[in-house]
């Protein structure tokens, strides 16, 4: 079987060229997937309806995204230009989201070449993140009656605050971060499970830390798994501050894939952060997702 994978050109925004974030990762991404034969062809998702997004975020920050009215000082805690290119890929990237886990009820595994956008919240958008696409896919799925318990796992090297903010009244999806403490953002919210992690952590002990993570959170049930396959903490991220190897990103995405695969619990991958110094890197990083979603399916 093929790992179904989601992509949108529109996933490729036009903003500034001197804005730190690598907004043509996207494209090189579908493009390495592609070469490398992870994929023959994309699912392509549609945009996200406004009824399905307004489950996790409120009709007026939907409304000042989608019309472009959103003011200067929220469009700088996001650090994107809100135009009509960025407002495309973000209804596309959620839509892909949410396209990608009801793929992953049938496969058991599915992934968009997008996502993990943890940084936005019910009414505003920060960290690069404007609208957060699983928090949306979540809501879908159980409102859907497709899945009943979740679990949102969070590797990026940054808290997933906006998960937190969004699910914080809800008991049916479990919010777990596993993050570098020092980093953003400053003021962390509460997760259901925050792993803090002290700065210049190396492979050895983070697996060690995330494998007895996982052996506790297996004590519970779930019917559904995100996962926030961040690749900024990496060793050369520009903005991450752990020193994982490449191949304890890749132990470190084995490790959750075939640890919610072999219990049969569907799974859907989202790319996260990632800022490397190295594009090439970058892309390879990324890829390691897709391609250990691939192996075992």
């Amino acid at each position: 079987m093929e790992l179904p994978v989601v992509n949108h050109p529109e996933y490729v925004a036009k903003i500034n060229d001197d804005n730190k974030f690598p907004i043509k990762k996207f494209g090189a991404l579908a493009k390495h997937l592609l070469e490398t034969r992870v994929v023959k062809k994309f699912h392509i998702p549609k945009e996200c309806s406004i009824k399905t997004l307004k489950t996790s975020h409120s009709m007026k920050y939907i409304n000042d995204i989608k019309d472009m009215t959103l003011d200067v000082k929220a469009q700088k805690k996001i650090g994107f230009p809100i135009n009509d290119s960025v407002v495309k890929r973000s209804f596309f990237a959620t839509g892909g989201t949410v396209l990608a886990s009801k793929l992953a009820l049938d496969t058991k595994l599915a992934c968009n070449t997008a996502g993990g956008s943890h940084h936005a919240t019910f009414d505003h958008g920060a960290g690069y993140c404007v609208f957060n696409d699983v928090a949306v896919a979540a809501n879908y799925l159980k409102n859907k009656g497709y899945a009943k318990k979740i679990l949102i796992i969070d590797l990026d090297v940054h808290q997933g605050n906006g998960n937190s903010e969004i699910f914080k009244n809800d008991k049916d999806v479990l919010t777990f971060s596993m993050h570098c403490a020092s980093n953003y953002p400053a003021k962390k919210s509460k997760s259901d499970i925050d792993i803090e992690l002290k700065d210049h952590m190396e492979d050895e002990e983070y697996l060690n830390i995330l494998h007895n993570n996982l052996k506790e959170l297996n004590k519970n049930k779930y019917d559904f798994v995100f996962y926030v396959a961040g690749v900024d903490i990496h060793f050369e991220d520009r903005l991450g501050k752990l020193k994982i190897t490449d191949e304890g990103v890749n132990k470190r995405d084995q490790m959750v894939i075939e640890n919610f695969y072999s219990k049969n619990i569907s799974l859907c991958g989202v790319l996260g952060g990632g800022y490397n110094k190295n594009f090439d890197k970058l892309i390879e990083l990324h890829s390691m997702l897709h391609k250990n979603c691939a192996k075992i399916i």
